[in-house]
């Protein structure tokens, strides 16, 4: 298929496609052309072929392929800031005529992983959507965000729990995925006994399915680590000074998945991430608990990063 140029453009440029730009993103974000085929719910071969198209209009090479995952070229770091400037004009054009006109202001509770890493990005499509709610984001540990809802502090609440788990009556789950162990590529660390892991500090329940695992299996351990931020945990693992509980999803190169059969452990479970919101709040706490829900159906690996 021929690539549409536009008569008014220089010498007839080739005009640039915005489900091939949105491809484009999806891998520079995810490192991986599989990852971002499920992220963008197409086929890698497809992937593969949008990019290729891209390419050949460009003539530059814009990711560096590698076995495990890819890197943009200095054509593609150019090339990621124009992308992000046309998808955003693109959404924001679209949206202004056909997203409802929904105002209000919505108080949004989350974790601080989640909101430090999944938040930003589902916020910034929901405000380019319905650019007169104003979102007000609190990030803190699970009690606390379940406690300001209840006294009416907060429209809307995410948390993370074991699957199955509903701390809260109006907890509704919106994502599940299986918690594994995570460990340096390599590394010595799952060798040494007693067996080192980092953690987040009581009250996390990745640490809580962590603990209980290894009771389950036997093991001798020790927290070697322990902090709230999951990338604090991620940089101890990548040092091999520990092994770690994450996301199945959440697990990229220099660490690796540690298989169960490997070093005897126990599975971890699943975890899920829940939805609080508080009932008959308005049309503007309704859109964005649905732009949230929906994000997280969506994307498979969305919620990788969260944790209490």
């Amino acid at each position: 298929m021929s690539t549409p140029t536009s008569p008014n453009s220089p010498q007839g440029l080739p005009l640039l496609d915005m489900e091939i730009l949105r491809t484009f993103l999806a891998i520079s974000e995810t490192g991986s052309f599989s990852r971002a085929a499920q992220q963008i719910h197409r086929t890698p071969s497809a992937v593969s072929m949008q990019i290729k198209r891209l390419e050949e209009m460009l003539g530059r090479a814009l990711f560096v392929r590698e076995p495990r995952q890819v890197h943009l070229t200095p054509e593609g770091e150019t090339m990621l800031g124009y992308a992000r400037q046309l998808l955003e004009i693109n959404d924001e054009a679209v949206g202004q005529f056909l997203s409802p006109q929904v105002g209000g202001t919505v108080r949004l509770g989350a974790p601080d992983d989640l909101g430090t890493r999944v938040l930003p990005g589902i916020l910034s499509l929901f405000s380019r959507s319905y650019p007169a709610v104003q979102v007000n984001v609190r990030v803190g540990r699970s009690p606390d965000l379940m406690r300001r809802l209840d006294i009416g502090e907060l429209d809307i609440a995410l948390l993370v729990a074991e699957a199955g788990n509903r701390p809260h009556r109006l907890a509704e789950p919106i994502y599940r995925e299986p918690l594994v162990w995570a460990g340096r590529e390599g590394g010595v660390a799952l060798q040494r006994s007693p067996l080192p892991i980092a953690v987040a500090d009581r009250g996390c329940p990745w640490r809580r399915m962590a603990l209980e695992s290894l009771t389950r299996s036997g093991h001798r351990y020790r927290i070697a680590y322990t902090c709230e931020h999951t990338a604090a945990q991620e940089a101890a693992t990548g040092q091999d000074i520990a092994i770690t509980p994450l996301p199945r999803g959440l697990v990229h190169a220099p660490l690796r998945v540690i298989e169960e059969d490997e070093a005897g452990l126990s599975p971890l479970g699943d975890y899920e991430v829940l939805m609080l919101r508080m009932p008959a709040r308005g049309a503007a706490v309704e859109a964005l608990a649905e732009h949230i829900m929906d994000h997280f159906s969506g994307t498979p690996n969305a919620a990788a990063a969260a944790v209490v």
